[in-house]
């Protein structure tokens, strides 16, 4: 749904769209760098593709919808002196993708001449020897030939219905020259998705791969054999759908109705990008965009020979450990390791987990323990993404068979995830779980879990306040933390959150707790002024901010007003940044790092200097308006002594990095950090070292 307010101007601020586009340009920056193994710069030009192809689904075809209602006047501000309306600024947007994509592509070929540095080859169709030839076309007709559908395209017939996830080989059949007709035949063949792309062989030391695009060009004559032809040749392209889900206002039908017909509705989506092979010919070019509606300009984009680059995330190793990053192994956590009850760990203490430097396994196990333990009593919990064979709900399945009251809040409207979760929600509702689902206009994105014990008729209540999703799989790649107590004071709020989504009627009071839409906003801001106020006073006032996005222009001109006062500001933002540090009499005590390495930084936190009695929260809300005002969202306070040393020690560490830190500024040049230290900090690498030396 598009907001009232489509854009605000606000000179002081960096267009949101744009410093996303800066974001994903440190992901590639991490496939340039020649500090990281070969393979996994590979790996990361697959997330920069997967990302990119993200953000068309979502924020470029936000835009289109603007212009689309006739709002295209709306006013975007944006970086290095950007200002304009909805088509300009879809301009702006691809002016630096297609410059992005032409970095992407000479870091590609510069990955393979380090390939074959390491003896390992790409091979096309036109370079194999007849030995390779051979058991590729074998391979082909084996494995290959019968799954794939060659469609025929014609001007008067109705085009093929295609899916945004999928590439395609655009083909081009010349008539022979003795040939009455001249015209050339156009046909489409969709990549097959059910084999891994890269095909690999070996020839004595050397090692080959050849993508599946390139074992069908190899055989395009066998596919097309009964054409007469004098040259045939295919071209990779892909598009981008509209991925917005629009629920029907129909109240007859429920909410996981509606769900599952947007859902179907979504692949019909509009096209909103089209990538293709730069080398396509002109009358192709154009009878493919034709076909699509699609206009050519702002909503193509030339590319390589190869698309759906995100494929290339599961890059092969070839067997050469060298080329990836060496292994990390998930380190036990010592108040945890050897506890026959890990319930009782934490009746004992507060326990903070930091994954994936410590192992995801202690969540599963906890509701896992609580299955079997006699004396809990129920398990609710809230999810927004799990793994397609989730452990955690196979627990929570196992809590319903063993007698236990399993309440799950689902949030169906997970972008992306939203399939996964109809089909899990049912699972657990046929097994006899009570299954709640989020709510049309407030989704759910706090990350809880509480289980109720009665121990000598007394209620205990252990819960799990985060900042990732409940998802093994992400918990090994995604750094995020969670905090597991039994304070009662936390406890009792944890419930009332509870009782919020499963009625939305609760009393909404919380003294504790930071809980959007209710008092987070309110607490966040009082927090900053609370550190104005002892600036004015001449007592040295501090934040430090450890976020994934920072886009909500209140909260922002709250700490623009914080700097004007003397507050020192240290941002760490992952991603999305609309904040301008550094500007003289606006944000001059304002610092803004962004780190992009080895794992996917998701931990959020925040801390406030408060006199020197310095106040901890650990939170699932980025600082976006969406996140404060239109979800559900919780932050807790960290009140263990040892557990604020260990935020303050993150913090601290992430904020000395000098290797995968860059500086955010208004040109958004992303320049790595150099700090005065000589020596090498890298924060992932010592904040894993941090948690083994626990150990000792």
């Amino acid at each position: 749904m598009i907001e009232k307010k489509l854009a605000t101007l606000n000179h002081s601020m960096i267009n949101r769209e744009l410093s996303w586009l800066s974001f994903n340009e440190r992901v590639l920056q991490e496939a340039q760098d020649e500090r990281n193994p070969l393979v996994e710069r590979f790996r990361f030009l697959g997330i920069y593709s997967n990302n990119m192809d993200e953000f068309f689904r979502v924020r470029v075809a936000n835009i289109k919808r603007i212009i689309s209602l006739k709002k295209s006047d709306a006013i975007f501000d944006g970086f290095d002196g950007f200002q304009g309306n909805a088509i300009q600024l879809l301009e702006k947007i691809r002016k630096i993708v297609i410059l992005q994509q032409k970095n992407f592509e000479t870091c590609y070929a510069e990955l393979l001449l380090e390939l074959e540095k390491n003896n390992i080859f790409q091979l096309k169709e036109d370079n194999l020897h007849e030995i390779q030839r051979k058991e590729l076309v074998t391979f082909f007709h084996k494995e290959i030939k019968h799954v794939i559908v060659p469609i025929i395209l014609k001007t008067n017939a109705n085009f093929p219905k295609l899916r945004d996830k999928n590439i395609y080989l655009a083909v081009k059949i010349h008539a022979q020259k003795k040939s009455i007709d001249k015209k050339p035949i156009y046909a489409l063949i969709q990549i097959p998705t059910n084999y891994n792309r890269f095909y690999q062989m070996s020839d004595g030391e050397k090692k080959y791969f050849i993508l599946i695009d390139d074992i069908i060009r190899l055989n395009l004559r066998s596919i097309f054999q009964i054409f007469e032809f004098d040259e045939i040749e295919a071209y990779t392209f892909k598009f981008t759908r509209d991925a917005e889900l629009n629920l029907d206002d129909d109240i007859s039908i429920s909410f996981i109705e509606k769900m599952e017909k947007s859902l179907k509705n979504r692949k019909k989506g509009d096209p909103v990008r089209f990538v293709f092979d730069h080398e396509m010919p002109l009358d192709l070019q154009h009878f493919l965009l034709k076909a699509l509606n699609l206009k050519s300009g702002i909503n193509t984009i030339p590319g390589g020979r190869y698309h759906n680059f995100k494929d290339f995330s599961r890059f092969p190793d070839f067997g050469n450990k060298k080329l990836v990053y060496h292994n990390q192994e998930p380190i036990i956590h010592p108040e945890l390791e050897r506890k026959r009850s890990l319930i009782k760990a934490i009746l004992d203490k507060d326990i903070l987990l930091h994954f994936p430097y410590q192992t995801f396994d202690y969540v599963v196990d906890i509701l896992r323990e609580s299955a079997l333990d006699p004396f809990v009593k129920s398990i609710k919990i809230n999810i927004y993404r799990v793994a397609k064979d989730s452990q955690i709900l196979n627990a929570l399945m196992s809590a319903v068979s063993n007698g236990k009251e399993v309440v799950v809040i689902f949030e169906l409207q997970a972008r992306f995830d939203e399939e996964n979760n109809i089909i899990w929600a049912e699972r657990l509702k046929e097994r006899g779980a009570k299954v709640i689902y989020g709510y049309k206009n407030l989704k759910v994105h706090s990350k809880l879990f509480q289980i109720t014990r009665i121990s000598k008729n007394k209620e205990q209540l252990i819960s799990y306040i985060g900042t990732g999703n409940f998802h093994e799989k992400t918990a090994r790649i995604y750094t995020d933390i969670g905090l597991l107590t039994a304070r009662v004071t936390i406890s009792n709020e944890v419930k009332r959150v509870f009782r919020v989504l499963e009625n939305l009627s609760e009393n909404t009071e919380f003294n504790h707790l930071l809980v959007s839409p209710f008092n987070n906003r309110k607490k966040i801001t009082s927090l900053i002024q609370h550190e104005i106020n002892l600036a004015k006073k001449g007592e040295y006032a501090l934040i430090q901010l450890k976020m994934n996005n920072l886009v909500d222009s209140k909260i922002i001109d709250k700490l623009y007003e914080a700097s004007k006062f003397g507050v020192k500001v240290q941002l760490i933002i992952r991603g999305v940044c609309c904040l301008l540090p550094g500007v003289k009499k606006m944000s001059e005590n304002i610092e803004v790092i962004s780190i992009v390495s080895r794992h996917l930084e998701h931990t959020r936190f925040m801390i406030f200097n408060n006199g020197g009695k310095k106040k901890y929260y650990l939170t699932s809300a980025d600082i976006m308006e969406r996140n404060l005002d239109k979800r559900i969202e919780v932050a807790v306070p960290i009140l263990a002594k040892n557990i604020q040393d260990g935020i303050q020690f993150i913090f601290d560490t992430q904020w000395k990095d000098n290797q995968k830190a860059r500086i955010i500024d208004r040109k958004q040049r992303n320049e790595f950090r150099k700090t005065d230290e000589s020596k090498i900090n890298n924060a992932q690498e010592e904040m894993y070292a941090y948690y083994l030396s626990k150990l000792q």
